[in-house]
């Protein structure tokens, strides 16, 4: 049996005033903003725990998926994280004071800069990973392994449709 939650008292609303429309893409989108809100908040309060928030958390996460030296430059972070400079300096300031990386001159262009993951970066970020991750995965308990891998899918075709990567 379904339980039926505040999507549903909200579609049942829009049933009784104006029964010509079809709420199914409300439902959809409606719970899809609601499951991005919630993880993001627990995921959030679980990076938390180590002194960064998930937009920090960002920064470091891109250095260390870029494999080792753990470096790029903010041009390339800023790219990837679809960040103004503006808002990548102001987040690179902060992981620096923090010491979790460390910018350099940049050896192969001598006007530009490297960002690099510190070593106590790349051991925070490892944890965080592992504890957003925590989070996510016990929100699919529910799920068996077809049933993520289904979610997944539909997941990913939805995404295509809204023209996103």
């Amino acid at each position: 049996m379904t339980t039926k939650d505040l999507v549903d008292a909200i579609t049942a609303q829009w049933a009784v005033v104006r029964p010509d429309l079809d709420t199914a893409p409300m439902a959809v989108f409606g719970r899809v903003y609601r499951i991005a809100r919630a993880m993001g908040d627990r995921v959030e309060k679980a990076y938390g725990r180590f002194g960064i928030s998930r937009g920090e958390f960002d920064v470091i996460a891109t250095l260390r998926r870029s494999g080792e030296p753990y470096a790029l430059s903010p041009r390339e972070l800023s790219a990837t994280l679809m960040l103004t400079t503006g808002g990548m300096t102001g987040r690179l300031d902060k992981l620096e004071r923090a010491g979790l990386l460390a910018r350099s001159p940049d050896p192969h262009d001598r006007r530009g800069l490297r960002v690099t993951l510190s070593e106590r970066g790349l051991a925070i970020v490892d944890e965080a990973v592992s504890a957003g991750l925590g989070q996510q995965r016990a929100a699919l308990d529910a799920f068996d392994e077809a049933q993520v891998e289904q979610l997944q899918e539909l997941l990913r075709q939805l995404l295509a449709g809204t023209g996103k990567e």
